[in-house]
């Protein structure tokens, strides 16, 4: 267990480097390199955690953020909440990220609910949602099913 900690710690350093938050920063290339990152950010939690992953107009990581803890079973996410850091942070495109501990990476229909509004906050900002992915047994994107 302790050796599986350490190589997350070392595989968390690695795409940092690659998604850094300095004045070279590196774009999110592909749906991929955004699932592999929020899975190696959130997948050892116990209980849950929404994130948001807030970017420039080149899609280039600004920061990333755990925004809300909860239980085993949900996190109360608040769109103002959101709104605020993304726009504290001078972000045009935000992906939403959070964790489900059961491990089952189906949206449920609050996920879908609660990313509405976030969408709908968002936008009257003119800041972009491009995805929000689940983060289980794999990393569901809501861009991929089609749900944004």
């Amino acid at each position: 267990m302790q050796d599986d900690d350490a190589v997350i710690r070392f595989a968390l350093k690695i795409l940092e480097k690659r998604v850094s938050y300095d004045v070279e920063k590196q774009k999110l290339t592909s749906p991929d390199d955004s699932k592999n990152y929020v899975k190696l950010q959130l997948a050892t939690y116990e209980h849950e955690v929404f994130a948001c992953l807030f970017l420039d107009n080149s899609h280039r990581v600004i920061k990333f953020e755990e925004m809300f803890r909860g239980t085993i079973d949900g996190a109360a996410v608040y769109p103002r909440e959101v709104v605020k850091a993304a726009l504290q942070c001078n972000a045009a495109a935000v992906i939403f990220a959070h964790n489900h501990p059961s491990g089952v990476s189906e949206p449920s229909e609050a996920d879908k609910q609660i990313t509405k509004r976030l969408k709908d906050a968002l936008g009257t900002v003119d800041i972009k949602v491009l995805d929000h992915l689940i983060v289980g047994s794999e990393v569901i994107s809501f861009a991929e099913l089609g749900i944004i």
